[in-house]
């Protein structure tokens, strides 16, 4: 059985969750839980917009086609999707990462991504 590490956020405080509609997280529980067992770090809340959804399609991961035969829905801007902490550094660096839900970020996303960079795409930053 996977164990899920504790639900605590970049804040520390309980893991909020981050969307039910896409179903979202690791273990498709609406939170940005991980576990070991998670080599992505499904960890950060991050709110999709059109130019990241771009991006991502354009480095090799299309979020924005659904995927029926793997009950993915494909998502739009505004939908929340627990992002690869990596993907989002990497979004970050080029300028284009989404906003982030602080309270819905897993805080196991910090060893990838400074606390600092994650206030400053907050979604009321």
């Amino acid at each position: 059985m996977i164990e899920k590490d504790d639900s605590v956020n970049v804040l520390g405080t309980r893991l909020e969750p981050c969307s039910n509609a896409p179903l979202t997280g690791f273990f498709r529980d609406g939170h940005c839980n991980t576990c070991a067992e998670d080599r992505g770090s499904h960890t950060v809340c991050a709110v999709m917009t059109a130019e990241f959804l771009a991006y991502s399609k354009y480095v090799g991961n299309d979020l924005s086609t659904p995927r029926p035969e793997m009950r993915f829905p494909g998502l739009r801007p505004g939908d929340r999707w627990c992002l690869c902490a990596a993907r989002f550094m990497q979004a970050h660096d080029e300028g284009c990462a989404p906003r982030v839900r602080l309270a819905a970020t897993h805080r196991r996303a910090l060893e990838v991504v400074p606390l600092a960079v994650l206030k400053d795409c907050g979604e009321d930053a």
